[in-house]
């Protein structure tokens, strides 16, 4: 099995992952923040350990502003639908989120909040200077993906984060394509809101994710309840973080985080961007093959989405599998307004993503089953 597929979740993962997950539900006996018992105390240095590796990885100063949560989707809610906002607000996004943003952003819609949606160019970049020409009075955030999850275009954030501290306008980021594949250092961008998922370059287990709020923004919490009374009100991070927290999980999300402090982003940067170049220069062989945005690797996360001529991408992406035991996503990847400005819409593409522990080999046994493919009718 050839697995390309680490844009959707990454696999495998660090061997220290498995480890600490298991180690944890085994020996843990106790709930974060539910008892002075050995075993709640255990569980609740295991959570902070996680949030100070997060924070020695993301250059965030405060580790308490760090909500650990079940995925990406759920720290965006938390934060879109907790900001208050509501007519006439405005916010800035792009016509390439996720639909863990376009959903949610939608709801607010409906709800009166005007919404500009800014379009990428033919290689899907944004251009800070439309976000410029887009703030009006009422605008109240700017919240785009670092790097979609259909272009892979990673987007100018440090000078979009500037403009908008300048302004004093709430700038937000879904980094879940990013975060562990690219440097993120909250310490040189201004970022005052970051959704990132786990189980993604985090190395982390599915069902983890977390959400960076800067002081001064105070999200209404999605879910009630936690420790205290109706009078209680609750500090950060336990304000957002009511009910049992996935311990092992987030046990093995520090893992993956210390695997990435010891390995360095960089290098992991370095190896992958190997794999992309790899990658691209044999789709670009490939006559009837066509790659969605920027064909430059340095410019992008470790994912491409194509399309084949004459080929459908759910049912290519099922011979990978079956005929040549390649496991790669396709279709519309939980992002039809991406493929929409795309222009794949709404038969979506087939994307690979290949990850830091795949192999050079893998990149060219991977090219040879879409020259395969190509060639049957």
């Amino acid at each position: 099995m050839i697995y390309l597929d680490n844009a959707a979740t990454s696999y495998p993962k660090p061997e220290l992952v498995y480890r600490r997950v298991d180690e944890v539900l085994r020996t843990v006996a106790g709930n974060p923040g539910r008892g002075g018992h050995r075993g709640a105390l255990e569980a609740s240095r295991i959570v902070f350990h996680a949030r100070e590796a997060v924070s020695r990885l993301t250059g965030i100063v405060d580790s308490s502003r760090i909500v650990f949560t079940k995925n990406a989707t759920e720290a965006i809610n938390i934060a879109l639908k907790g900001l208050g906002l509501k007519p006439p607000d405005h916010i800035i996004t792009t016509s390439f989120e996720h639909n863990s943003v376009v959903k949610t952003v939608g709801r607010l819609e409906a709800r009166g909040v005007r919404v500009t949606r800014l379009k990428p160019d033919k290689d899907g970049f944004i251009i800070p200077g439309d976000i410029e020409a887009a703030v009006t009075e009422t605008t109240r955030l700017v919240c785009i993906s670092h790097a979609s999850n259909v272009f892979g275009t990673i987007q100018p954030i440090k000078h979009i984060g500037s403009f908008c501290a300048t302004h004093g306008i709430p700038f937000m980021v879904d980094a879940a394509q990013t975060l562990g594949a690219f440097p993120v250092d909250l310490g040189e961008i201004n970022i005052d809101i970051l959704a990132a998922t786990g189980h993604k370059a985090l190395f982390g287990p599915q069902g983890t994710g977390f959400l960076y709020v800067r002081e001064g923004l105070e999200p209404d919490p999605l879910v009630d309840g936690g420790t205290g009374d109706l009078e209680t009100v609750l500090e950060m991070p336990d304000r957002l973080e009511a009910g049992t927290m996935n311990t092992p999980g987030i046990g093995g999300l520090s893992a993956g985080v210390e695997f990435l402090l010891k390995e360095g982003v960089e290098k992991i940067r370095e190896f992958e961007a190997g794999l992309m170049g790899r990658l691209l220069k044999g789709l670009e062989g490939i006559e009837g093959v066509s790659v969605i945005g920027t064909k430059d690797p340095s410019k992008r996360v470790s994912l491409v989405s194509f399309n084949m001529e004459g080929k459908n991408p759910v049912e290519a992406g099922i011979k990978l599998d079956t005929e040549h035991s390649i496991m790669v996503r396709c279709g519309t990847h939980c992002a039809p307004y991406a493929h929409r400005a795309a222009g794949s819409y709404p038969e979506g593409a087939i994307r690979v993503s290949p990850g830091y522990f795949n192999r050079p080999e893998e990149i060219d046994e991977f090219l040879r089953a879409i020259k395969n493919l190509k060639e049957k009718n």
